[in-house]
Parts: structure tokens; C-alpha cells; sequence
């Protein structure tokens, strides 16, 4: 099992913005990751009346991707390219908040397409064998130039000469 310490050493989301809590299991084309943290007061991504909208597993799926990345590029001896998410299309809700589920959330994502253009995977994701969302997300490569300096966790880039 991979563990949070490193997930966070492989992705860009930071503190609490990294969503997972371990990888249960991973392959070239596949990974299975668990968190606990939709259950948190503190969640980020809780909205003014302190729920955590269903909605907001799209961003679970997109952070698999990221974890996913990492790890295939860990693998081959290098790190993940940057990326901006581009695309969510299918995504279908079976459920309006997740903050009031009591066990782990669980994602499955599965490569879909891997080229220099993008990546493409489609994403399920569950709570005790229920499966609350899916869908596909497509990341497109950061742009990067001699002058490019990135700000760290915006994903904003900013020529500098």
C-alpha cells in the first residue's frame, strides 16, 4: 500500500488539497485509492453551509489521475509533467453530498488515453459498494517556456521574459 506521505511527495496538491489517503492497488493502466477525509468539518472544498457536495468528486477523480501519473512516472524514473485539467464529460451523480457517508470513498480510475497531447481516463467512484459518480476527465500538458515560471499550486503560469 501506498500511503499520504507518498502521495503527496508524487502530486501538486498539497495540505489538505490532497484528497487521497492511500493507493490500495495500481497497475500501468489502472489504480484504486481510499480516502477518509470527505468526513472532515475542515474539508476544503465544504461549501458555506458545511456540506460537501457530490460534485466535488469530480475533483477526487481528477486527483487519481494525478496520483496515478506520478506513480507511472516514479516507475519509470522520472516525475509527472504538469497538467491542467481540460475536460469532465459523462459525469453522473447518484448521490447530492457525500460529507454524511461514514466509510471510506474509493476511486477507480482507468486510463483511457496516454499521449503527448493529453491523458483521458474514466473515473468510478463508491462508498461501501455504492457507486456514487463517474465519469471521464481529460488533462492537457502545461505549456512550459525558457521564460515560464509557475505559481506553485494555482496551476497559473506567468511569462517572465
Amino acid at each position: 500500500m501506498i500511503g499520504r506521505e507518498q502521495i503527496l511527495a508524487m502530486v501538486p496538491h498539497q495540505g489538505a488539497m490532497c484528497l487521497w489517503d492511500d493507493v490500495v492497488l495500481w497497475d500501468d493502466l489502472h489504480i484504486v485509492l481510499h480516502a477518509g477525509n470527505h468526513r472532515d468539518p475542515t474539508h476544503p472544498l465544504r461549501g458555506p453551509d458545511g456540506r460537501l457536495r457530490a460534485v466535488h468528486l469530480c475533483e477526487y477523480g481528477a486527483q487519481a489521475m494525478a496520483v496515478h501519473g506520478g506513480l507511472r512516472a516514479r516507475a519509470m524514473g522520472t516525475t509527472a509533467k504538469p497538467g491542467f485539467l481540460v475536460a469532465l464529460r459523462g459525469v453522473e451523480l447518484h448521490i447530492d453530498r457525500i460529507d454524511t457517508l461514514p466509510g471510506l470513498l474509493q476511486c477507480t480510475a482507468t486510463v483511457l488515453v496516454d499521449s503527448d497531447a493529453g491523458w483521458q481516463y474514466h473515473f468510478q467512484l463508491e462508498h461501501d459498494g455504492v457507486i456514487l459518480a463517474t465519469g471521464r476527465a481529460a488533462v492537457i500538458p502545461q505549456p512550459r517556456g525558457d521564460g515560464d515560471v509557475e505559481r506553485v499550486g494555482t496551476g497559473q503560469t506567468w511569462q517572465t521574459g
